[in-house]
């Protein structure tokens, strides 16, 4: 049996690292199916919003829509520079610090135990070792 190389390992980290946080931004927006489907934490955009409310609890629905928008913007951006090995390193921390502000706002606005459900923690610890790989495999980031 092949030892798995660094190099590998790092490339399993960015796929299932973008695959990861794209899979949630698909729920808010509905692809995975409607709101209480089986497996479904959103189901679309509103209740998105209103968890992204419960999360930050200062916030007006007004102030939470942008915050949302904000957070899926950067979701979107971190996954595919990830799932693309671009900026490897530059992704996998803004991914760390995105999980870290995450599992923390879970943490104190929902329960401490919120954020190891949903391995949030996992996530962090993931794209933290990613930043210190260094190279990986299959990554634009070797072309250039």
């Amino acid at each position: 049996m092949k030892n798995i190389t660094i190099l590998e390992a790092g490339l399993i980290l960015r796929i299932v690292l973008g695959i990861t946080m794209l899979s949630a931004v698909a729920d808010r927006f509905g692809i995975w199916g409607a709101p209480g489907s089986n497996g479904v934490v959103w189901g679309n955009w509103e209740n998105f919003v209103i968890y992204t409310q419960t999360l930050n609890s200062f916030a007006s629905k007004s102030t939470a829509e942008v915050l949302g928008g904000i957070a899926t913007f950067f979701e979107v951006l971190l996954s595919l520079l990830l799932l693309f090995g671009f900026k490897t390193r530059l992704a996998a921390l803004g991914t760390t610090f995105l999980m870290f502000l995450f599992g923390f706002a879970m943490a104190v606005s929902v329960s401490f135990k919120a954020p190891f459900d949903y391995s949030v923690w996992t996530s962090a610890a993931a794209a933290l070792l990613l930043a210190n790989i260094g190279k990986t495999a299959y990554a634009v980031d070797n072309r250039i």
